[in-house]
């Protein structure tokens, strides 16, 4: 697709890396990082994922919670992407120039190969359960490309976000680096502060 975001509909993910203010993921997060491009199993790329203490959260139901991990696959793309949940088919109303990976069938999160690659380990971190909450929402029906909605007022956007906020608490994460995670470039600085507000992120003090 050649462009990080369009309009809302491209990876539903922060544009930009946060600084350094706490780059630690959990120490049980492991990444391939050199896994090549193309399909492959989620826990091909993130080994022992369904193991860590938010997939339980995420799932409290084991077999389930299996099911989810053994099931989803992630597809490393080339292009200058962070992560985005592949849909079923092609979402009405999207801009004629994304054109996203489709898995019919199948639950696929599509990752840029140099998001991958390059980006800290605690992004990954937060961004893959961002997606994973996203494949729950849409096994409970939900509609994850619904335009009625602005993006940072769509539920399925503010209950995963929450996710990755939540779990990023628990490990550390100062507000500084929550704020800097939440940004995304199509979203204006009052849009920011709505997002803020819904995940409970305070606003830079003036």
């Amino acid at each position: 697709m050649g462009l990080k975001v369009l309009d809302g509909f491209g990876p539903p993910m922060p544009s930009r890396r946060p600084p350094a203010t706490h780059d630690d993921a959990p120490p049980a997060f492991r990444v391939a990082r050199e896994l090549p491009v193309g399909r492959h199993p989620i826990l091909a790329a993130f080994p022992g994922l369904g193991d860590l203490p938010p997939a339980a959260r995420l799932e409290p139901d084991p077999a389930a919670r299996q099911a989810l991990f053994d099931e989803t696959c992630v597809e490393i793309v080339p292009d200058d992407i962070w992560m985005y949940v592949a849909p079923h088919a092609r979402p009405r109303g999207v801009p004629r120039r994304w054109e996203p990976k489709l898995s019919p069938g199948s639950d696929c999160i599509v990752i840029g190969e140099s998001h991958l690659r390059e980006s800290p380990a605690l992004i990954l971190y937060l961004d893959i359960y961002h997606e994973l909450c996203h494949i729950r929402q849409r096994h409970a029906g939900m509609e994850l490309f619904d335009r009625s909605e602005d993006y940072v007022r769509r539920p399925t956007e503010v209950e995963a976000y929450r996710f990755a906020v939540d779990e990023a608490r628990r490990i550390g994460a100062s507000d500084a680096f929550l704020r800097e995670y939440l940004k995304v470039e199509w979203v204006s600085e009052e849009d920011l502060l709505a997002l803020y507000e819904a995940v409970g992120v305070p606003p830079a003090a003036a």
